[in-house]
């Protein structure tokens, strides 16, 4: 004759297979957001990126002047993360400066970094859903225009969105970082990293950069400088990595 099992017996077996099923949905799920965080965002950023790009050299190309600016929202939340010239730099800096500031969150200027394969729009202003998580690299208000004496300063995710400034611990002296406006190419020579500093640094990205949490880390004297600012360690935003360069030469586009 068949055992029967004991009915708390009977539930606990129910309970525990629910609890077990709960288990694998949830699991499920939490997959299905770090798949949509770590490669679907990259997808959705590097293709409005690109177009992006694609977008203002043709409208360079075709006006030969700056392009009319395209609509774009002004949402301007704080953002993930925030040397001097070569000698003989001053002389080689042709290229016209923009007369105009653009307008929040448009995108109005090509970052280029060849060491690590980047190009990427740049964008006014740091607003993550406007221009950081579109996969641009974002301006920091009211620091300098490219080709502008002072320190033009720049965001970029490290980590999804597009992530354009991944890489950018792989810089080294030397390397160099080309910002093309609608009617000048600006070479910049990388010369100092600040590996690690905490987002209240705020003077890394002052006109004559320094960290006041690391005093050896600093430029010296006025000059024309780009700032490179993103979270590290990566997969985190505890700390910043802060790349360093000043401007070698600028001519025409």
């Amino acid at each position: 004759m068949p055992t029967r099992t004991p009915a708390p017996l009977r539930w606990q077996g129910r309970a525990l297979w629910g609890a077990g099923e709960a288990a694998l949905t949830l699991g499920a799920v939490l997959l299905l957001l770090v798949a949509h965080q770590l490669w679907w965002t990259n997808l959705q950023a590097h293709a409005a990126a690109t177009d992006r790009v694609t977008t203002l050299e043709r409208q360079w190309d075709r006006a030969g002047t700056p392009a009319a600016p395209t609509p774009e929202t002004s949402d301007q939340s704080a953002a993930d993360g925030a040397p001097v010239p070569a000698p003989g730099n001053h002389s080689r800096t042709t290229g016209r400066t923009l007369t105009s500031t653009p307008r929040p969150s448009q995108a109005y200027a090509v970052l280029r970094i060849p060491r690590i394969g980047v190009t990427a729009p740049i964008a006014e202003g740091i607003s993550r859903a406007k221009v950081l998580n579109r996969g641009y690299a974002g301006h920091y208000p009211h620091t300098a225009q490219p080709g502008q004496p002072g320190n033009f300063a720049l965001a970029g995710h490290r980590n999804t969105h597009g992530e354009p400034f991944r890489r950018i611990d792989r810089l080294r002296p030397g390397d160099t970082l080309v910002v093309e406006t609608a009617t000048t190419r600006y070479t910049y020579v990388v010369r100092q990293t600040v590996p690690r500093t905490t987002p209240a640094d705020g003077t890394v990205i002052a006109p004559v950069p320094h960290s006041t949490v690391h005093p050896r880390r600093h430029m010296t004297g006025p000059g024309h400088y780009i700032t490179l600012t993103t979270c590290t360690p990566e997969f985190t935003s505890t700390h910043r990595l802060v790349v360093w360069g000043g401007l070698a030469a600028a001519e025409p586009r």
